[in-house]
């Protein structure tokens, strides 16, 4: 009988801060009906106070994540932490997480791919359930991205918000999990979507910071027109490789990075408005935890065998989809 790795549960922190399009109207020239027309962005959550890294909304996450499973924190042998705003360069992000939530008896590593790094993290772990070796497998995406956000450039800075989502992964042999994925990767996009520096290359100086070089810098119009593509190709491909028409699939899961990318993958897909997740409006691009967001956001919708289809675009450029069939019946775990 083969084994795949489904998601048995989920679970999301966002923090209680509301960046409104109201009050980014006092920082920069922009209104709310520019920032909704172009992003579909209405407010985003922004994690605020002294020593708050991406860790303390992953802990809060898989805390919640644990907690509704019923999961022994000891019984959990890898947690992978896809992260773009690490708490520190080392130890991991990953490893904060599981201290602050007690694993102790598993191995932790970040994943970076930007905004990919959900889905590439979500495919790796789902490796190891498949190969048999481990049980019981956390993939956790926590990003603060207002720590890398200049707020006085007004192109990016309506975009981005704070928050954390988490899976677990567990064996299943009756064909619900993660069936298949596309995972791609474009490294001459580079140049159109970084952050100048900060790592190895240019390490952190007065004149890096003055130069606002620790900030996300993207060519918009070639990023948009790049995303919008190669969504939507990925999308596309897992559906015909795994014969799905747009009647199969229950749900399309995009990342929230901009509604009019979200619209143009769904389009190509042929899949209507009301089988598109979407909280983008709630939350704006919070980077790695786009995804898993959406999943928690949804799960009382989300019923045992639904073929639902992700995909993501990141900085990079990287991006990929993955094709799951879910595994239990959420409204039954918001009831209980």
């Amino acid at each position: 009988m083969k084994i795949t790795a489904a998601i048995t549960g989920v679970g999301a922190y966002v923090p209680e801060y509301v960046l409104t399009n109201a009050e980014l109207e006092k920082l920069v020239e922009t209104t709310d009906e520019w920032i909704m027309s172009r992003t579909g962005i209405k407010e985003r959550r922004i994690l605020k106070g002294e020593n708050q890294g991406a860790s303390v909304m992953g802990i809060k996450a898989v805390q919640q994540l644990l907690d509704k499973t019923g999961t022994n924190p000891e019984d959990i042998d890898l947690l992978i932490c896809a992260t773009t705003t690490p708490d520190v360069l080392f130890p991991a992000t990953a490893n904060i997480i599981s201290n602050g939530v007690g694993i102790t008896k598993a191995f932790s590593y970040d994943v970076n791919a930007a905004c990919s790094s959900f889905l590439f993290s979500l495919a790796t772990g789902a490796q190891f359930i498949q190969a048999g070796t481990y049980k019981k497998v956390i993939v956790v995406g926590a990003d603060k991205m207002s720590s890398i956000v200049d707020y006085t450039d007004r192109a990016n800075c309506i975009l981005f918000g704070d928050g954390a989502a988490a899976v677990l992964l567990e064996p299943n042999s009756e064909g619900y999990g993660l069936l298949d994925h596309v995972l791609r990767t474009d490294g001459s996009g580079e140049a159109y979507l970084h952050q100048k520096a900060g790592g190895s290359r240019r390490p952190p100086s007065h004149a890096t910071v003055d130069a606002k070089e620790h900030y996300i810098y993207q060519e918009g119009a070639t990023v948009f027109k790049f995303a919008v593509k190669s969504m939507a190709d990925v999308a596309a491909q897992v559906m015909e490789r795994n014969h799905l028409s747009k009647d199969d699939v229950a749900w399309l899961v995009p990342h929230q990075a901009n509604k009019r990318i979200i619209d143009a993958t769904a389009n190509r897909m042929g899949v209507g408005p009301e089988k598109v997740m979407l909280n983008i409006h709630r939350y704006g691009n919070t980077t790695n935890a786009t995804i898993p967001l959406c999943l928690a956001d949804y799960e009382s919708q989300l019923k045992r065998g639904d073929n639902l289809v992700l995909a993501a675009f990141g900085g990079g450029f990287t991006w990929g989809s993955i094709y799951i069939k879910w595994a239990y019946d959420g409204a039954a775990v918001a009831r209980s």
